[in-house]
């Protein structure tokens, strides 16, 4: 999503309180309908995952017509630069398409990036606003979109897929650093940490946290391929045996 122009999160929104664990609940109550669903349509009936493509589409183009309608799409603060943001169209185009290249990409961007982002929420207004309402959707649907996409076996990550995505990762990352270095934003928190509670807190002071991001990133994304890992070896002593 944009950067937001205020930092903090809401005080009226505790970090784990009820409405924190309801939304993060219904994340994954949603993945877990649509996959149930998924499951016992044929498999050539697409409209689970259209339909949340199009969920997804519609939810974010609100946003912005709603950020540009009080002049608030502006540059260079409020850009849909985050790696959140390259993620959200990532599965959207995922949802439409199934490539599993860009699959590949958008699995760890939603589980090792916006799901971070839903357990510790920078928000900058007062729940529930429009704004944080977004916020939530927004990365909530992503993050249901992944598990989704796995629970219902649409999709997988492929072996090689962690380095494939922390290559992109770096990719945008180097891209926000010299946009950031340039207009001074602060987009990935590449120049400052976040002013809520967050995983980086705990990383060191800057620059330092940036590289020990990087280490918790590989670890987080070799973790999110371990459940496929067994799946991968079987499916290549197949090809194998094959030949």
């Amino acid at each position: 999503m944009p950067q937001p122009s205020i930092a903090g999160s809401s005080a009226d929104f505790p970090l784990l309180g009820a409405a924190h664990l309801a939304i993060l609940s219904a994340v994954l109550l949603l993945a877990a309908i649509l996959a149930l669903v998924q499951r016992r349509l044929r498999p050539s009936r697409r409209w689970p995952r259209v339909g949340l493509g199009a969920a997804i589409l519609l939810d974010t183009l609100l946003w912005y017509v709603d950020l540009a309608w009080h002049g608030q799409l502006a540059f260079p603060g409020h850009l849909p630069l985050e790696f959140c943001d390259v993620t959200l169209w990532l599965m959207v185009m995922v949802l439409f398409t199934r490539s599993p290249a860009l699959f590949d990409l958008a699995y760890y961007g939603a589980l090792g990036g916006s799901s971070m982002a839903l357990l510790t929420p920078n928000l900058w207004e007062s729940f529930p606003s429009l704004s944080t309402v977004q916020f939530f959707v927004a990365h909530g649907l992503v993050v249901s979109a992944a598990l989704f996409l796995v629970w219902s076996g649409q999709a997988r990550p492929r072996p090689g897929s962690p380095l494939r995505a922390m290559l992109f990762a770096n990719a945008w990352a180097a891209l926000d650093g010299v946009f950031d270095a340039t207009f001074k934003t602060n987009y990935m928190y590449l120049r400052a940490k976040p002013a809520s509670v967050s995983l980086l807190n705990f990383l060191g002071p800057w620059p330092w946290y940036i590289a020990s991001a990087e280490g918790v990133a590989l670890v987080l994304f070799l973790l999110l391929y371990l459940p496929f890992l067994g799946t991968a070896r079987k499916a290549a002593a197949e090809t194998e045996s094959r030949r």
